[in-house]
């Protein structure tokens, strides 16, 4: 359990450091440009900070364990791009069907981000994964 723990404040703080990046930074003026029409004037952190620890237990569990069993950074950083298209889909493309004035482009952005994140995530926690194993 202890390992868990460990595994999971690590992939937790590359997953947090990534995504401040790309939200406060890199995409800051995208998605006010494409999505500000549908965001709140404050950030609720509560349902934010929430998503992150359901979201980096579920990366470590579906993701990253099965890749430590076979040893495999690839299959790491594969099973976490699937998942990734997967969960970001679940909000992009309800978006999509249910929202009026839901961007296309705004989509396909934090799709294409999701992806890429918990992939990235994925691989570099496989990568800690072995380190705490041979610690």
């Amino acid at each position: 359990m202890l390992q868990f723990l460990k595994l999971y404040a690590a992939a937790a703080a590359v997953f947090f450091a990534f995504d401040i990046a790309w939200l406060g930074y890199v995409a800051k003026g995208l998605y006010a440009e494409q999505m500000g029409h549908l965001t709140r004037a404050d950030v609720q952190w509560v349902p934010a900070v929430l998503f992150y620890l359901v979201y980096v237990a579920a990366i470590i569990v579906l993701c990253v364990k099965p890749a430590l069993e076979r040893d495999s950074v690839g299959y790491g950083v594969a099973l976490g791009a699937l998942f990734g298209l997967a969960a970001y889909a679940a909000f992009d493309l309800t978006g999509l069907a249910l929202l009026k004035d839901f961007p296309l482009k705004g989509a396909l952005v934090d799709l294409t981000w999701g992806t890429f994140v918990t992939a990235t995530v994925s691989g570099a926690s496989v990568v800690i994964g072995r380190w705490l194993q041979a610690a």
